[in-house]
C-alpha cells in the first residue's frame, strides 16, 4: 500500500511513479479525499483540545463554587456536550473517509524501483545472465510425453475427480515430487531459513495484506460459506504471520521457507499450456520469504535470488536470470528478478521463480513495523519461489531424457529419490 501522506502532499510524484508501469493511474480523487481527511483530522484535534480545556474549567468552577449545579456550570456542561456531539460527528466522517481512502489506495500497485529497467511489457525485460549448457538436440520429447510414457501422472482421469488443469501424480511421479520438496526444504534450511508449514486456507485480510485482494479476487478460489480462500502462494500466509506486529530490529532479517500447495484460477490464460505441469489450478511450491531491515533490502534481494538459483545449480538445470521491466512488474513488487529454466522441447526458457523486493508495500498493508531510532518504521519484505515443484519436475524430465526413454535423475536428488534413473516399470 502506498503512503497516504505522500498522495496528499505530492500527488503528481505518485502519478509519475505509477506511470512507469506503462499505464495511467488517476489519483486525483484519492488526493481530494486525503486532503479532506486531513482537514477533518485538524478540526477533530482542535475540538478535542477545546473540550479538554472546558473539562478542566468545569472542574475548577466546581471546586471554586462548591456547587456543581450552578447556572454557570450548567452552561459550561452544555457547551461540553456540544463539543462531544461535534467530535462524534467528525469521527464518523473520519471513519467513512478512511474506508474510501483505503479502498482507493488498495487498488494502486507498488512503485517500480528506480533500478528496474524501464519498459512496457515482457519484451523489454533484460537478461542479466545465463548458467549451464542448454540441451538443443532435435526430436526431443516434451515433459508430458515423457510423463505419459513413464506413467508418472494422469491428467485425463483427474478431470473425473475435479476438472481440467488438475493432475494426479502416479508412482515415481509422486515420489519425484516428494523428493524435490524435501531436497529444496533441506537446502534452504541449511542456508539459514526457518521452515514453516502454514495453513492452505487464508482469510481476506491475509490476501489484502500481501496484495492479492482486492485486485486479483478473480484469480483465487473462495470458500462459499466462510471468509476463507485457498491460498494462491505461501507468500500470503507468510506475510500475514507477522501482521500487526512490531518486530525487534535485532531479530531482522527473519528468513522463512515454506512448502505449500497453491491454488490459482489462471484467469486469462485460456488455451495456454493446457498439457503437462506448467500451468495448473493446483501445484506445489517451496517459497522463500524475508522480513528485512529497510536499509538492507537491496542486498537481501540479491541473496534471496542467489538462494533460489542454488537449487537450479544443484540440479544442473540450465537457466537464465531476467530483470523485469517496470511495465511487467507484479502488483506488489518494486523490483523482480525472474529465474527461467531451459525447456528443450520448446527451445526456450520458462519462468520457474520470481524473486521480488516489495520494499514497504506489503508491510504497510499488513502493519508490520520495527523501531529505528525509537520511531516505528515499516519493514521491507521479499519473496521468491525456491522453486515451483511442477516446473522443476518438467525441467528434470526434459533435460534428463535419455535415448532409451529413461530420465537421468540429478546427482543431488538421488539420495532423496533413491535411484539414478526414471525408467518404465
Amino acid at each position: 500500500m502506498l503512503d497516504q501522506k505522500l498522495i496528499r502532499e505530492n500527488p503528481k510524484s505518485v502519478a509519475e511513479n505509477l506511470s512507469l508501469r506503462g499505464k495511467f493511474y488517476d489519483v486525483s480523487h484519492i488526493h481530494e479525499l486525503t486532503v479532506r481527511k486531513k482537514e477533518i483530522d485538524i478540526e477533530v484535534s482542535s475540538l478535542q483540545s477545546e473540550s479538554k480545556k472546558l473539562s478542566k474549567l468545569i472542574g475548577q468552577e466546581i471546586i471554586k463554587s462548591q456547587n456543581n449545579n450552578s447556572p454557570e456550570i450548567d452552561n459550561l456542561k452544555k457547551k461540553g456536550n456540544e463539543y462531544r456531539i461535534k467530535i462524534s460527528e467528525y469521527e464518523e466522517k473520519q471513519r467513512v473517509l478512511d474506508k474510501e481512502i483505503n479502498n482507493g489506495i488498495s487498488d494502486l500497485p507498488n512503485f517500480p524501483s528506480k533500478d528496474a529497467p524501464i519498459g512496457k511489457d515482457e519484451s523489454d525485460n533484460v537478461q542479466v545472465k545465463t548458467w549451464g549448457d542448454p540441451l538443443k538436440e532435435s526430436n526431443l520429447k516434451s515433459h508430458w510425453e515423457i510423463g505419459e510414457s513413464l506413467n508418472l501422472f494422469d491428467s485425463i482421469k483427474s478431470t473425473k475427480i475435479s476438472k481440467s488443469r488438475f493432475i494426479t501424480l502416479i508412482g515415481n511421479g509422486a515420489r519425484l515430487e516428494r523428493a524435490l520438496i524435501n531436497f529444496m526444504l533441506d537446502m534452504h534450511t541449511k542456508n539459514g531459513y526457518l521452515e514453516l508449514m502454514p495453513p492452505a486456507l487464508v482469510n481476506s485480510d491475509s490476501l489484502t495484506g500481501s496484495g492479492q485482494l482486492p485486485k486479483f479476487s478473480n484469480e483465487s478460489f473462495k470458500c462459499s460459506n466462510d471468509d476463507l480462500w485457498l491460498s494462491p502462494t505461501a507468500e500470503v500466509p507468510l506475510t500475514a504471520f507477522h501482521r500487526n506486529e512490531i518486530i525487534d530490529l535485532k531479530q531482522l532479517p527473519i528468513k522463512y521457507v515454506a512448502y505449500s500447495p497453491c491454488f490459482r484460477r489462471e484467469a486469462g490464460s485460456y488455451g495456454k499450456d493446457t498439457r503437462g505441469l506448467i500451468r495448473l489450478h493446483q501445484f506445489n511450491k517451496v517459497e522463500l520469504y524475508w522480513f528485512c531491515d529497510p536499509s538492507k533490502s537491496l542486498e537481501a534481494h540479491q541473496q534471496i535470488t542467489t538462494d533460489a538459483e542454488s537449487i537450479l545449480k544443484k540440479l544442473n538445470l540450465p537457466y537464465r536470470v531476467v530483470d523485469i521491466c517496470t511495465g511487467d512488474l507484479g502488483f506488489s513488487s518494486s523490483r523482480t528478478f525472474d529465474l527461467e529454466v531451459w525447456l528443450p522441447s520448446s527451445k526456450c526458457y520458462r519462468e520457474i521463480s520470481s524473486c521480488s523486493n516489495c520494499f514497504d508495500f506489503q508491510a504497510r498493508r499488513s502493519s508490520i513495523r520495527t523501531k529505528i531510532d525509537k520511531k516505528n518504521t515499516f519493514i521491507h519484505t521479499l519473496n521468491g519461489s525456491g522453486l515451483a515443484i511442477g516446473r522443476t519436475m518438467a525441467a528434470i524430465l526434459e533435460n534428463g531424457q535419455q535415448i532409451d526413454g529413461s530420465v537421468k535423475i540429478p546427482d543431488a536428488l538421488v539420495p532423496y529419490f533413491g535411484s539414478n534413473f526414471l525408467k518404465t516399470t
